[in-house]
């Protein structure tokens, strides 16, 4: 992908019904950086996976979709944000799933405890910044 400093949306195919109907880019970039808007673990009907591991795993899975669209990957991450409905309850499980993705070169990374996300029985949300290309090496 060519380095522009124009801001860019990025829409996989997947997200464009999203796009359209919340009018939200999944991603922007601008230079080499990438913005990644909240991933949830939603099925194909926008239904949350059962459980924390199942959503962060799916969250995690769009993330890197998203990511590829944007033309970097998981090892350019430079920053994570989750948001946790159970942040104590179910953070141990949750670093188990995010250390399968980043098993090391962490990035920076902030939990926050939250009272509800955008559905009900969504339990985390998960955004990122990344930088193309800082990953290699």
């Amino acid at each position: 992908m060519a380095v522009t400093t124009k801001r860019q949306s990025i829409v996989p195919p997947p997200f464009q019904a999203f796009y359209d109907a919340y009018h939200f880019s999944p991603a922007t970039r601008v230079g080499d950086t990438i913005w990644v808007s909240g991933q949830v673990g939603v099925d194909a009907d926008v239904k949350p996976a059962e459980g924390m591991q199942a959503q962060a795993q799916i969250a995690f899975e769009c993330l890197k979709l998203v990511l590829e669209e944007a033309g970097a990957s998981l090892a350019d991450v430079v920053e994570l944000t989750t948001f946790h409905t159970d942040l104590r309850g179910e953070l141990e499980a949750f670093t188990t799933i995010k250390d399968q993705y980043f098993p090391s070169r962490y990035p920076s990374w902030t939990a926050v405890g939250v009272t509800q996300l955008a559905l009900p029985g969504l339990c985390v949300e998960i955004r990122a910044v990344a930088v193309a290309g800082s990953g290699e090496g």
